[in-house]
């Protein structure tokens, strides 16, 4: 039986909220009209069969390692690696408009070719990679849905670590950040119980501190109503 038979079918689309909450300026419209036909992913997750997507076939040059952001927001931590590491090729999943605007903005000029991005629920790019092609994931600062009748909506469920534990490479990183007490408690439970991921923080210092060369994002600096202080959450794929 071939990856292709045994996967499930794809994942619904989960966005939840507005996909825009402003009108776009000039700059941010025009970026979107000219960069993002370029640099989206929506074909190859709507075309191709379940976990066949090979990331290594969407760029031009051959890249070392592969990196994923889930909700990068206006994307900053990216536009600051971009440029930094030509040799990683970078995926990006941001369903809002507005924040892919912003991004697309800030890298308008260097038009950088070793990103893809993906304006759309994030789990339908992980569904569709193909099995350990990715070295590492990030999920930073995701929507906490404070509500218990919402938890069901938080991106660490034990169904979409199954599917970060199929996309990473053996050693590869699942990073996460909070600021809020009860999801970083809610992600720290759910990702030690799944068999597949293990805490490598040793004290605490080590998940209250960012690692070395972190890149802040601009909700990182300003925080959110009712948020505490960030906490760095590193998990290995076993």
């Amino acid at each position: 039986m071939t990856i292709q038979d045994s996967a499930p079918p794809p994942p619904p689309r989960r966005v939840y909220g507005r996909r825009q909450n402003r009108p776009l300026n000039a700059s941010r419209s025009q970026a979107i009209e000219e960069l993002l036909p370029r640099l989206s992913l929506e074909a190859e997750c709507i075309n191709n069969a379940p976990a066949s997507l090979d990331p290594k076939t969407l760029f031009c040059t051959p890249m070392t390692r592969f990196s994923l952001e889930i909700g990068f927001g206006s994307g900053e931590r990216m536009a600051t690696l971009l440029p930094q590491n030509p040799d990683i090729g970078y995926l990006g999943a941001e369903p809002f408009i507005n924040g892919m605007a912003a991004f697309l903005k800030s890298i308008y000029e260097e038009k950088p070719d070793n990103i893809r991005v993906l304006m759309d629920d994030a789990m339908l790019l992980v569904h569709a990679l193909k099995d350990e092609c990715l070295d590492d994931i990030y999920i930073l600062n995701p929507d906490p849905w404070p509500k218990k009748r919402h938890h069901k909506r938080r991106i660490v469920s034990q169904a979409n670590l199954d599917e970060f534990a199929r996309t990473l490479k053996p050693g590869g990183k699942l990073i996460m950040t909070t600021d809020v007490p009860d999801l970083a408690e809610w992600m720290v439970t759910q990702t030690t119980l799944h068999p597949s991921f293990r805490w490598t923080a040793k004290n605490a210092q080590e998940w209250k501190n960012p690692p070395t060369g972190w890149v802040p994002t601009r909700y990182e600096t300003k925080g959110a109503k009712g948020a505490e202080s960030m906490v760095y959450l590193l998990f290995k794929r076993t």
